[in-house]
């Protein structure tokens, strides 16, 4: 997609290019004075490449096989380099990825498109499950805890349990959620309704901002007694 005749504002990068690895584009993308957005395209399906790509900043990562319709909508809901807001990448590990980002509809976005694709190794239906649900409480931080207009961040963890299980923590440092708002949000709705599902654990809290924590268990012996303060 070209801009002004002097770049480009959007690339669409593959990553197993005949000479040299995507990634090592998508660094040297990254080192431009006005480097334009970057797209990741790949049939790689392993953690440690989606967490590379974004240490090195992708706006998006679609997973080969995709119709065509994919990527029209993930270039239509782009917008311009400048307008990008970066995500802060304080841990890309495996087992350990946290993220400190703008909270925004447009952050919320990228970061469901990054743990839709991460845990490759839960079923299909349940990682989409997971992504709907982390971005209606990304959406619900963006409502409730900074109104009026207000800026603020929120802080992403998504980490591996000892035992093979996935624990998602979400915390915002706004004004909090009042209890009417915490039981009738929707993003809340649905993630007590999955947790439920496959067995897992809940817990919210509302002290100082909104911290929201969902683990996912593979081994019954993990799963704790449920907390008073669990949703």
């Amino acid at each position: 997609m070209l801009g002004d005749g002097s770049g480009f504002d959007l690339v669409l990068l593959d990553i197993g290019l005949p000479s040299m690895s995507g990634l090592d584009v998508l660094a040297r993308i990254r080192n431009m004075a006005s480097p334009p957005l970057v797209i990741v395209m790949t049939a790689d399906d392993t953690s440690a490449t989606l967490l590379e790509a974004v240490r090195r900043q992708a706006y998006r990562y679609i997973r080969k096989p995709f119709p065509p319709s994919a990527v029209v909508d993930v270039v239509s809901e782009a917008g311009t380099p400048a307008s990008a807001l970066s995500i802060e990448v304080v841990s890309a590990r495996p087992e350990w990825l946290e993220l400190v980002a703008p909270c925004t509809l447009e952050v919320a976005d990228r970061i469901q498109s990054f743990v839709l694709h991460l845990e490759a190794a839960l079923p299909e239906a349940v990682r989409e499950a997971v992504a709907s649900a982390f971005r209606e409480l990304l959406t619900n931080a963006y409502k409730h805890a900074y109104p009026n207009g207000q800026e603020g961040e929120i802080f992403v963890r998504v980490v591996r349990t000892a035992n093979g299980g996935v624990r998602i923590g979400i915390q915002d440092d706004g004004v909090g959620m009042s209890l009417g708002v915490h039981e009738g949000a929707l993003g809340l709705s649905l993630m007590r309704s999955f947790a439920s599902q496959l067995g897992g654990h809940l817990a919210v809290s509302s002290d100082a901002g909104t911290t929201i924590q969902l683990t996912l268990y593979d081994e019954i012996s993990e799963r704790p007694a449920m907390q008073g303060n669990a949703a």
